[in-house]
């Protein structure tokens, strides 16, 4: 199994704080009692990754949730691996893992989402969005026509 990194954890307090904030100040809603369980857990321990079978089920549950609100994949629809690359230049994934993207389990995806995302060499994080950027300050503006 993979491992679940300490800002996915943090993610999904913050998911959970603005979903359910504490009606009084001090009550927590279950699902940020059991993640925060695991925060501390982590901070005291002075772990970064967490292996997602050793999580209780409510925080991998409220986890899950937080996951299933994220983007499911890095693809821009860019993929030069089907052109023989090793690494996507789009995306930043390996072959493997966009082949395998689908049987990945949730941790496994976080997993690559964060190394694409810290090396954020893919067009995805540079070029990509630069030229979007780029195509919507040139776009000309819509013409407006009279009604009869």
């Amino acid at each position: 199994m993979a491992a679940i990194h300490i800002t996915d954890i943090e993610a999904a307090i913050n998911h959970w704080r603005s979903r359910a904030p504490s009606p009084d100040g001090i009550t927590l809603a279950p699902e940020l009692r059991a993640l925060g369980e695991v925060y501390a857990l982590m901070v005291y321990w002075h772990e970064d990754e967490a292996d997602e079978d050793s999580f209780p089920a409510k925080a991998l549950q409220a986890w899950r949730t937080w996951y299933d609100s994220t983007p499911d994949t890095p693809c821009i629809a860019i993929c030069s691996t089907s052109q023989g690359d090793d690494l996507c230049k789009g995306c930043g994934r390996t072959f493997n893992e966009v082949q395998f993207w689908p049987a990945m389990s949730p941790a496994e995806k976080r997993t690559v989402w964060r190394r694409i995302t810290l090396e954020h060499t893919a067009w995805r994080f540079n070029r990509y969005a630069e030229r979007a950027a780029e195509g919507r300050s040139s776009a000309p503006a819509p013409e407006t026509t009279a009604s009869s």
